[in-house]
């Protein structure tokens, strides 16, 4: 992963922006139980994903940890290092069974390549793409950056190779060069594409870093369905998620993003430092970076921790097998909404926006879904809590200012199933940095 440019959206274009005080003027309370969706058409059925082994997967590490030490110590774009890792991933999926092709490019005057994938079969017209860069800094080995999503992905190919795999859409995987330069290889080959071709992909998912080993378990929140693709696939391991926020515009999904393509990925976390409630729902240690090695000579193969790249090589295959062999449906169930828009005071006090849940019994769910829809002109300024009845508080969203996007339209998940469903539960955003400016525009509980 590339290091952050930090930027505040508003200073950036040297523009003011300004929001009619119209636009703030809280409008009645809309809260209203919608119906129960209806059923829809049954779908074809996906088929269950394998386990990829996570030895197989750190295999393909030591190989990468090898061609670095014979090359100087990295695998960086311009270097020996980079072609023999492209070199060895493409013999992996030649051998494999996958149609390969090397796109070429040169940037700061050496020749570079991605490696593009395609697996036989499958509606050309619906491609589903996985991508990781393969590239190194010049400091070190980069086997958690990127060498981790990069064996993840190859791992994730072969066991589509294994299950003679026949899915339903076109299955594709890209390895870039030059993400440490900016996104150069991935940029290049979106740019390569017709935009017919462009808009036959129908998802594209990023893994940079999934081996921290001081690990997170972050979900990028782009698009929404990608978002709680993921988020069920670990909440069937009893695993908590956050939004992904450190990594965004610094990866390769950001290309596929501004050119209209949807985007969702896994990242373990980087520099940031892990708090003590990240610690206390992950393990690990709190007040120290996911991975202190990021960027530098010790991103080895002793840079991993096992257990965090075995659950998110499994879920790269969750989620190739789920897109690529059935159709995934939005979870039905019983939706209490308000859309009654919020002013969010610049740099002031919370705010809440409040439904309330009747008509249920028991507790609420184990994965209470949580759609928010809130306009802000800089993200990074804001923290979002939901607020049970009984006034107990899950943090949806931290402040963070390297997260330099406008507005948080996403649907969290949350662990409720200690709270009593029937009741008021609020919504409660505050902006917590002066200059930006934004409202609740609506937000909903899914039972």
């Amino acid at each position: 992963m590339r290091r952050s440019r930090l930027r505040r959206s508003a200073l950036a274009t040297g523009v003011a922006l300004t929001v009619a005080a119209a636009v703030f003027a809280p409008a009645a309370q809309a809260v209203r139980p919608a119906a129960p969706a209806a059923p829809a058409a049954a779908p074809s059925a996906a088929l269950a994903a394998p386990d990829i082994p996570v030895a197989n997967v750190k295999a393909h590490l030591a190989q990468l940890q090898s061609i670095a030490t014979a090359n100087g110590g990295n695998r960086a774009h311009g270097k020996a290092g980079y072609k023999a890792s492209i070199d060895y991933v493409k013999g992996k999926l030649d051998a494999a069974g996958f149609t390969t092709a090397l796109q070429s490019y040169t940037y700061s005057g050496a020749t570079s390549w991605n490696l593009i994938a395609d697996w036989p079969g499958g509606d050309a017209s619906h491609v589903v793409m996985v991508g990781a860069h393969l590239d190194s800094v010049t400091a070190g080995p980069g086997i958690n950056d990127d060498g981790s999503g990069s064996a993840g992905i190859l791992e994730a190919a072969l066991a589509v190779s294994r299950a003679a795999l026949q899915p339903a859409k076109h299955l594709r995987f890209g390895w870039w060069g030059t993400e440490e330069a900016g996104m150069v290889g991935s940029k290049n080959y979106v740019n390569s594409l017709a935009g017919a071709d462009r808009s036959k992909i129908e998802a594209y998912l990023n893994f940079d870093m999934i081996g921290s080993p001081n690990p997170g378990y972050f979900v990028y929140d782009d698009a929404a369905a990608l978002d709680q693709l993921f988020q069920t696939y670990f909440s069937g391991l009893g695993v908590a998620t956050e939004p992904e926020t450190e990594g965004d515009g610094r990866s390769d999904h950001s290309p596929f993003k501004n050119a209209g393509i949807p985007v969702g990925g896994l990242f373990s976390g980087a520099d940031y430092i892990k708090t003590s409630a990240q610690a206390a729902k992950w393990g690990g240690t709190s007040g120290q970076a996911f991975d202190r090695c990021y960027h530098q000579s010790c991103d080895t193969s002793a840079n991993i921790n096992d257990v965090a790249l075995d659950r998110m090589s499994d879920a790269i295959a969750y989620a190739l097998w789920t897109l690529g062999t059935g159709t995934t449906t939005p979870p039905t169930g019983t939706v209490f909404e308000n859309t009654a828009d919020v002013a969010v005071p610049d740099n002031g006090a919370a705010v809440t926006s409040s439904v309330t849940v009747t008509g249920r019994t028991g507790n609420a769910p184990a994965a209470l879904a949580v759609g928010v829809d809130v306009k802000h002109t800089y993200r990074g300024d804001l923290v979002i809590d939901l607020v049970a009845p009984d006034g107990s508080a899950y943090r949806l969203k931290n402040s963070s200012s390297s997260d330099s996007a406008d507005n948080v339209i996403t649907t969290y998940t949350v662990n409720a199933s200690s709270e009593v469903a029937n009741g008021t539960w609020k919504l409660k955003v505050q902006d917590v940095a002066a200059q930006d400016t934004g409202y609740v525009d609506s937000w909903k509980l899914t039972f």
